[in-house]
């Protein structure tokens, strides 16, 4: 069963019924609205992945209620209208629906352009995704970026060649920017061990950390001591 929840707008409560037969024999959820304010209001608070519109509707009718849609929200709309003529079509698409059939309509027809619409929000959806989780993966500073799916640190596409323990250490305190951390939570968010008083692993860490960065960068001081307290990275 589908966990799609669709809605459909339509003064015509015999049509809007038969359509939600079609769509519920498919393992739809669906949703009725019996005018366009009423749509709104079901759209602002169920989860709707996609809107059946008619055209000529109560209150706000089909173009009102596609133009106060796209203002806020991405989901597929397909449009429902007894007017056949290509103006109406154009009108209807060009305000911002996605697909336009013509009453009488095919059931058969009317199911398919749903699930095309249907996999064409979630493939783009899931593209996007993909896009905004990639920019969290990337961390960049000055002409720096780091990347921590690879596990790479390039500058102006020229890679720098770090240690693992060394590429932790940057990522930290890059991706805390601003934030101070002393020796010993940096040993302890790195090496995952207790720090030792003495222990000055970190300061030679940093210290060819340093060198490798400032090379690349043009002597650009990246990582910044504070005194008694610690590194960082400002934003």
């Amino acid at each position: 069963m589908n966990t799609i929840q669709i809605l459909i707008a339509d003064d015509d409560l015999e049509i809007a019924e038969l359509i939600k037969i079609y769509l519920t024999n498919e393992g739809y959820q669906v949703l009725i609205a019996g005018n366009g304010r009423e749509a709104m209001e079901l759209i602002a608070k169920e989860s709707v992945q996609l809107m059946i519109l008619d055209v000529m509707m109560p209150e706000m009718n089909g173009l009102e209620v596609v133009r106060a849609v796209r203002a806020e929200y991405g989901i597929p709309i397909l449009m429902l209208s007894a007017k056949a003529e290509d103006m109406d079509k154009i009108m209807g698409l060009t305000t911002g629906a996605d697909d336009y059939m013509v009453k009488p309509f095919n059931a058969l027809e009317l199911i398919a352009r749903v699930k095309s619409l249907l996999r064409r929000s979630i493939y783009l959806n899931s593209q996007l995704q993909t896009a905004q989780d990639q920019d969290k993966d990337i961390i960049q500073l000055h002409s720096l970026k780091i990347s921590k799916k690879s596990h790479t640190v390039t500058v102006e596409d020229r890679g720098i060649n770090l240690t693992s323990t060394e590429f932790d250490i940057l990522y930290l305190l890059a991706s805390h920017p601003g934030q101070v951390f002393s020796a010993e939570a940096i040993f302890e968010a790195v090496w995952k061990d207790k720090f030792l008083e003495s222990n000055n692993t970190v300061m030679v860490h940093i210290s060819k950390l340093r060198d490798k960065l400032e090379s690349e960068l043009g002597g650009v001081k990246l990582i910044q001591t504070v005194w008694g307290v610690g590194y960082k990275i400002e934003p």
